[in-house]
C-alpha cells in the first residue's frame, strides 16, 4: 500500500473517531475545509450536467416491414441481366434483373402442353354433346370425355399459376425471365452478382419505401414508465420529429433500457436505414427522477444513500445522508428518485463520508 493511501486511511479513521459518541446517524456531517480537501469531496450540483442534453437516448433507423419487399429468383438459374444497384430510385414494374432458366423454359413448355391438351379436350367434349344430343353415342362415353376435359382444364390452370408464381410471361417459350420491382422504391441491398447461378428463393434485391421511418430507441426503465404513445420525440441537434408509435413491454436484463418505437414523417429523406443517432424525448412534468453518476451511491445498512449538501460557509460544510431508490442502471450513471434538480450531491470522496457514516451510526 503506499504512503498516501495509508496516510489516506489514518485520516479517514481519525475523522470517524471524532465523530463516534457525538452525533446520531440522522444528524448532518459537519466538516471543515482543511477535512473536505484530505478526503478528496467534490460534489456537482443535480441536474447540471443534463441540462443541455437532457432526455437524449441512443436510437437506431429502421424501415417499417410493410414497406420493404424482397425481389428474388423464383427459380433456379443464371443472372444475365442487372439493371440496378443499391441506391437506385425504382419504380414499380421496372425491370430489375434478367434470368436465364431451363426450370423456366421447363414451366413454360408444360403450361403450353396443359392448354393446349385443355383446348382439345373442350372441343371433344362440345362435339359428344351434340352427339349424345342426336342418340348417336352412349351416354357413359359423354360423362368419360367430360371427366377428360374437366381433368385437362384443372391441370392447365395449375401450369398457369405455376408461371404466375415464377413471374413467367405465357406463351413466350425461350425468352428469359424478368424480374421486376414489386413497389416504389429505393434498392437498399443487392444480393447477387452478374453471371452468377442462383437457386429458387436466392435473394437478388431488397426495395423499400423510405417515408415514413421508424427509430428504435433505448430508455431506461423509469423513463419508459413515464411516457405514452403519442408523444412526440426530435433528432438531437437536427430538425428532425416524429412521434412515439409503441413503448415495449421486455427489459433488458444487461442494461435495464426498454425498446421504444417512433415514427418519423418530417426530415425522413435525410436519414439512413441503419443508421445511429441520439434522439431527445421531453420528460414529463413532475417527474421526480434525475441522474447521478454511480460513484454518488453507496449502500448502508441495506439502504442507498447519497451524500447532500446541506451548508457551506466559513464555518465548513455539512452533507445529509439521503436515502434514495434507484429506477435503473446504464454505464456509469443511476436514475434515481429522492433527489431534486439544483441540489448539490458528493460525487467523488464519498467512501470517506460513508467511513463517517458507518461510524456514526455505530454508536
Amino acid at each position: 500500500m503506499s504512503l498516501d493511501m495509508t496516510r489516506n486511511h489514518r485520516l479517514t479513521a481519525l475523522l470517524v473517531s471524532l465523530f463516534i459518541g457525538a452525533a446520531h446517524a440522522a444528524d448532518p456531517l459537519s466538516l471543515h475545509e482543511p477535512q473536505i480537501r484530505a478526503l478528496g469531496i467534490e460534489t456537482a450540483t443535480v441536474g447540471e450536467a443534463d441540462q443541455q442534453r437532457s432526455g437524449v437516448y441512443p436510437a437506431r433507423v429502421l424501415v417499417p416491414n410493410e414497406q420493404m419487399r424482397v425481389v428474388a429468383a423464383p427459380v433456379a438459374g443464371m443472372l444475365e441481366m442487372l439493371a440496378v444497384a443499391p441506391g437506385a430510385t425504382v419504380k414499380r414494374g421496372q425491370v430489375l434483373a434478367r434470368l436465364a432458366s431451363p426450370q423456366a423454359l421447363e414451366l413454360q413448355r408444360d403450361a403450353l402442353q396443359a392448354g393446349s391438351q385443355s383446348a382439345l379436350l373442350r372441343q371433344s367434349l362440345k362435339r359428344d354433346e351434340q352427339l349424345f344430343a342426336e342418340g348417336l353415342i352412349a351416354e357413359s362415353r359423354l360423362q368419360a370425355t367430360r371427366a377428360a376435359a374437366s381433368q385437362a382444364a384443372a391441370q392447365a390452370s395449375e401450369r398457369q399459376q405455376g408461371l404466375a408464381l415464377a413471374g413467367i410471361a405465357p406463351g413466350k417459350l425461350g425468352a428469359s425471365l424478368a424480374l421486376t420491382a414489386p413497389i416504389d422504391g429505393v434498392v437498399l441491398e443487392q444480393g447477387g452478382q452478374l453471371g452468377q447461378r442462383v437457386e429458387a428463393a436466392t435473394l437478388i434485391y431488397r426495395v423499400a419505401r423510405l417515408t415514413p421511418l421508424w427509430l428504435e430507441i433505448q430508455v431506461p426503465l423509469g423513463v419508459a414508465a413515464t411516457l405514452k404513445e403519442g408523444m412526440p420525440i426530435k433528432l438531437a441537434e437536427r430538425d428532425i420529429s416524429g412521434r412515439l408509435i409503441a413503448i415495449g413491454r421486455a427489459v433488458d436484463p444487461a442494461s435495464q433500457t426498454v425498446l421504444l418505437r417512433a415514427e418519423v414523417n418530417q426530415g425522413a429523406a435525410a436519414l439512413h436505414a441503419g443508421q445511429v443517432l441520439e434522439v431527445e424525448i421531453a420528460t414529463p412534468a413532475g417527474t421526480q427522477q434525475q441522474r447521478l453518476p454511480a460513484a454518488a451511491l453507496v449502500r448502508h445498512d441495506g439502504k442507498t444513500y447519497t451524500f447532500v449538501q446541506r451548508s457551506s460557509d466559513e464555518q465548513g460544510t455539512s452533507f445529509a445522508a439521503r436515502p434514495v431508490r434507484v429506477v435503473s442502471q446504464g454505464g456509469d450513471s443511476v436514475l434515481v428518485e429522492g433527489v431534486q434538480a439544483g441540489e448539490r450531491v458528493a460525487v467523488k470522496g464519498v467512501s470517506g463520508l460513508k467511513a463517517l457514516l458507518a461510524g456514526v451510526g455505530s454508536d
